[in-house]
């Protein structure tokens, strides 16, 4: 079970059994590598902790739901400020072994981003997304997210 205190006092709680946790450790950071290299593969465990220590001064969090003692989902996120929106909550990352495909754990940890980002006043949680991860983007449709932007990348 989570809980946290909005800024204007609101507890909010998760009365689920699914036990989120925030990583803050080094070995919190290896017990989720696994579940990050589903959706990442290109990482590597010394790769994943070197680039988690800069992104964590850029305000990137890793919470995790976990399953006999391992992560199985993700989901790493982080606050930006545009002209456009303010600032918001921006998720990098949500991600669920195989083997735990389909039990809620991604639906969890993206509620509890979004009322995170409602607890502390702010007006939306964005993402980006493959165009390929066809099943990611039905939860992210069933969660109320609304496709409104188009992603431009320019590789050197």
């Amino acid at each position: 079970m989570w809980a946290f205190v909005s800024k204007h006092g609101k507890i909010f709680k998760n009365e689920t059994n699914m036990n989120i946790k925030i990583a803050k450790t080094e070995s919190d950071f290896i017990k989720c590598f696994e579940a990050m290299k589903a959706l990442r593969p290109h990482l590597t465990l010394a790769s994943f902790l070197s680039l988690i220590e800069e992104m964590k001064k850029e305000t990137y969090t890793l919470i995790y739901i976990e399953e006999n003692q391992m992560a199985v989902s993700v989901c790493g996120f982080r606050y930006l400020t545009t002209f456009f929106e303010g600032k918001y909550i921006y998720i990098d990352d949500l991600s669920t072994l195989p083997e735990g495909r389909g039990k809620g754990y991604a639906g969890k940890l993206f509620d509890f981003v979004v009322e995170k980002a409602k607890s502390e006043g702010l007006p939306a949680v964005h993402l980006d997304s493959g165009h390929q991860r066809f099943d990611a983007h039905r939860l992210y449709l069933n969660k109320g997210m609304k496709i409104v932007y188009h992603h431009f990348r320019l590789e050197f």
